[in-house]
């Protein structure tokens, strides 16, 4: 009597899935006792793990049989030498406990071995005798080989995807069986895709490399005739579910698929098997991170009338596309509504069992805080995870943005492109049947990118392989190694540290911003190398959760003014040397104050859903040619407009200018104070000024800008990086085309255009670029200086040349007004 798929799944004691146990083999006296390691950080499931219960639930909650042994647990191990032939029938000199890489504290050895063996023996059940048996590895990292009694049954390359060996033939008819495992992982010094991983952690943004067997090793018996793998997906405007029944054995057989709410079946259809079936769900209940409702399926492999297979899964039944909101910006939607992604980066890092979770609660653990966060989305993070972490997805309620791991960051040679696309489209063919992904990633960055053809080709391919979900072909194209936009995939995906990125949609492409944030805190005894970074430092937990609402914030008015529908914030928890998680790295210590993330969470989601611009109404502005505050800097400080006179700071002067007097600067802390904020930053402005340059070097030097409490809120500037005049927000800049000459005068016009959401650059009257920049606006409350900014909560980059005739508008001008301004020599 079949039960309830989800409700089995999490009891784990049913007739359908029971908690098998590892069989270890014997161990000689001679062989050194296994004992667990000590990692820098222990976890509060560290010391759950022993060989008797390493990961002992059912591995594969998609495809359920009653019957099947776990072969987790201790394992004779050994490094091991090119050329060197298997160890057939000797026993190894050391124990490590399977499936924890062996790099690992949880593995008892904590080294690593580019070659390594494996072995151990096991026995077959009686009852299993006249059935095919069938070894599944959930993961081997990287190239792996296979003997079962001194015979070679497998090979396989590829770290994050399982692999089935059929061994039937290889077995002894009686006794223990000998299995022996033969890995390599050369990591980082190959280009095989390796995500976060190195050999050695860099402090930073790379992680301690994991290697051998990572995943769960088990076997099953099969009749001839079986059902190996369930392909699902939801049609929910046509209420059905697709399914094919992949079988092996006799072809022709009849595939019965029914579907269950609870106890009722609500559903099922009858057809061939290794074709795809339409399942009937009338009123189907849909899933959605608020309602993540799961139906169970029973499905039986029938010969000739007679049942010869059966198993169990579940489905969900929804519907992922993009949909323009009432303001016309396309945005994600779910279910046929839009619903904004807000997610976490989750590397999937652990500081006892490195790529493997000690224990399945561990495991469930990161996405239950997702929850508790206020958070509907996780982007895996150039990693694959074991198949319960997409199960707790599906049961939980979370939608997944699903990385490829990426090789190292430079361009891949030619002989490792294939093996990444292979290993691509495997990826999404062994995963595509789970619910809560929705998005596939197959570059991050630029990592590993060799051609932006190439890129937007393999986006179009992953997209023919599964058009029932959204392709994000380059998460920070942007950003990096980035070859530039291939124009593909369906959505554009900006990376803004801190952020948000103001990213604005296109007719055919949605808009989302694929990390930002990094906010970071110290939490002694609870950091993995004693120390670390992020890429803004709190001094405390109050801070840090200020920043954090401060950031989420100007997502929702990126949401609502440039029409982002989705934001990755960095990160769930610390990793390694990176201090910027909710969470330590080993997940015991909370950073921020989570009722207030949560409850911005939850006004992003509920806000960002396309019904208004946000776009504040700036008004006409005052009339006039010389704008609301002019500095002729004749000698005097006078305001000749307003009522805001400027002093000169840190030893400027007045010298001759451009039209009279002028003030220099050296580049050395002098500048020019206003003494207010004098203009509005969230609505329109414009400043423009007559400056000479001493020097166009790589140094960044500030014409006009206007404090913010951390950064200045604009920068009329010439930028260094990228030695070329700029109107500046940070990390955002309409840039000249040329290079500016030191020893010249220019006339220098920037212009906000909130409606637009646009920067404008004008050089001697003419309009020179235009940047598109969305919700970075913000009341700055700090003076308006003439002559340096702010940065990171420094005065930066000064001035070291001459500037004249400063004019502020509240008001974007036009282009006929720049250029009659500049025409007037004022």
């Amino acid at each position: 009597m079949f039960k309830p798929l989800a409700a089995a799944l999490v009891l784990l004691s049913t007739t359908l899935v029971p908690t098998a146990q590892a069989t270890a083999p014997a161990r000689p006296a001679a062989q050194p006792a296994w004992h667990l390691g000590t990692p820098p950080l222990t976890t509060p499931w560290t010391n759950d793990v022993s060989p008797t219960n390493a990961l002992p639930e059912y591995p594969r909650p998609q495809l359920t049989r009653p019957d099947w042994r776990n072969l987790n647990g201790l394992w004779e191990w050994a490094p091991a030498a090119v050329g060197e032939q298997p160890p057939i029938g000797r026993t190894l000199n050391e124990q490590v406990l399977v499936p924890y890489p062996i790099e690992s504290a949880l593995s008892g050895l904590q080294k690593h071995q580019d070659r390594m063996w494996y072995r151990r023996t096991f026995t077959v059940p009686d009852n299993w005798k006249g059935k095919r048996l069938l070894l599944h590895f959930g993961a081997v990292d990287y190239d792996a080989k296979v003997w079962v009694n001194g015979r070679q049954v497998a090979t396989h390359r590829g770290g994050y995807d399982g692999f089935d060996v059929d061994v039937t033939t290889a077995l002894h008819a009686k006794g223990p069986q000998e299995l022996i495992v033969w890995a390599e992982d050369l990591t980082d010094e190959t280009y095989q895709p390796i995500g976060k991983q190195r050999e050695v952690g860099d402090h930073g943004i790379f992680y301690q490399g994991s290697s051998g067997i990572w995943r769960t090793v088990w076997m099953e018996p099969l009749n001839v005739a079986s059902i190996d793998r369930l392909q699902l997906t939801p049609d929910l405007p046509n209420q059905t579910l697709k399914v094919t029944a992949e079988t092996s054995g006799p072809a022709g057989l009849d595939v019965e698929v029914t579907a269950y709410d609870g106890r009722k079946a609500v559903g099922q259809v009858r057809g061939k098997a290794d074709t795809e079936l339409r399942l009937p769900i009338r009123n189907p209940k849909t899933w959605s991170p608020d309602h993540p409702f799961l139906y169970d399926l029973k499905v039986r492999l029938i010969d000739r009338g007679k049942m010869v297979d059966q198993v169990g899964s579940y489905a969900g039944m929804r519907s992922v596309g993009l949909q323009k909101g009432a303001d016309g910006k396309l945005r994600m939607a779910l279910n046929g509504k839009i619903l904004f992604n807000l997610s976490t980066l989750d590397q999937g890092f652990w500081p006892d069992g490195l790529n493997t979770a000690p224990t399945d609660a561990a495991l469930r653990f990161d996405l239950e805080q997702h929850k508790r966060l206020g958070f509907n989305t996780v982007r895996k993070h150039i990693k694959v995870e074991p198949d319960r972490w997409y199960y707790w997805a599906d049961k939980l309620g979370l939608m997944v943005w699903q990385d490829m791991p990426a090789t190292k960051t430079d361009a891949m040679p030619d002989p490792w492109r294939a093996q990444f696309e292979s290993e691509l489209h495997q990826m999404v063919d062994q995963h595509k049947s789970f619910t809560s992904i929705t998005v596939w990633v197959p570059f991050n960055e630029g990592w590993g990118e060799w051609d932006r053809a190439a890129t937007g080709r393999i986006a179009d391919d992953v997209k023919a392989q599964d058009p029932s979900r959204l392709v994000n072909a380059h998460s920070g194209v942007n950003c990096c190694n980035s070859h530039g936009d291939s124009g593909r995939g369906d959505l554009i995906d900006n990376h803004a540290y801190l952020g948000p990125a103001t990213t604005a949609p296109t007719e055919t492409r949605a808009a989302v911003d694929g990390e930002h944030g990094g906010f970071g805190l110290k939490v002694p005894d609870h950091m993995w190398f004693g120390d670390g970074s992020a890429y803004e430092m709190e001094p405390d937990s109050a801070t840090l959760t200020r920043r954090y609402v401060e950031n989420q914030t100007d997502v929702l008015k990126s949401a609502k003014q440039c029409g982002i529908s989705g934001s990755v914030y960095t990160q769930m928890t610390d990793v390694e040397g990176e201090l910027n998680g909710f969470y330590t790295y080993d997940r015991r210590v909370p950073k921020m104050d989570f009722a207030q993330v949560r409850t911005i969470n939850q006004q992003i989601i509920a806000g960002a859903d396309g019904t208004g611009s946000g776009i504040p109404n700036p008004g006409p502005g005052t009339p006039g040619a010389d704008g609301i505050h002019f500095y002729p800097l004749d000698g005097t400080g006078e305001d000749a407009v307003g009522n805001n006179d400027v002093t000169l700071q840190g030893g400027a002067t007045f010298a001759p200018g451009k039209n009279g007097q002028a003030v220099a600067l050296n580049g050395d802390g002098q500048y020019v104070d206003t003494g207010a904020a004098l203009l509005d930053t969230s609505k329109n402005y414009t400043a423009s000024a007559w400056v000479k340059l001493n020097k166009a070097d790589g140094a960044f030097q500030t014409f006009v800008s206007q404090d913010g409490d951390r950064d200045s809120a604009f920068f009329l500037q010439y930028s260094g990086q990228d030695q070329r005049f700029a109107m500046s927000f940070p990390g955002i800049r309409a840039l000249s085309p040329t290079k500016p000459n030191p020893g010249q005068w220019y006339h220098v016009t920037g212009v906000r255009d909130v409606v637009k959401g646009e920067l404008k650059l004008y050089v001697d009257g003419e309009l020179v670029a235009t940047k598109s920049a969305c919700a970075l606006d913000s009341s700055s409350t700090g003076n308006t200086v003439i002559g340096r900014a702010k940065f990171g909560g420094n005065q930066v980059d000064f001035l070291d040349g001459m500037i004249d005739q400063v004019h502020l508008y509240d008001r974007a001008l036009t282009d006929a007004e720049v250029r009659t301004l500049y025409e007037s020599g004022r």
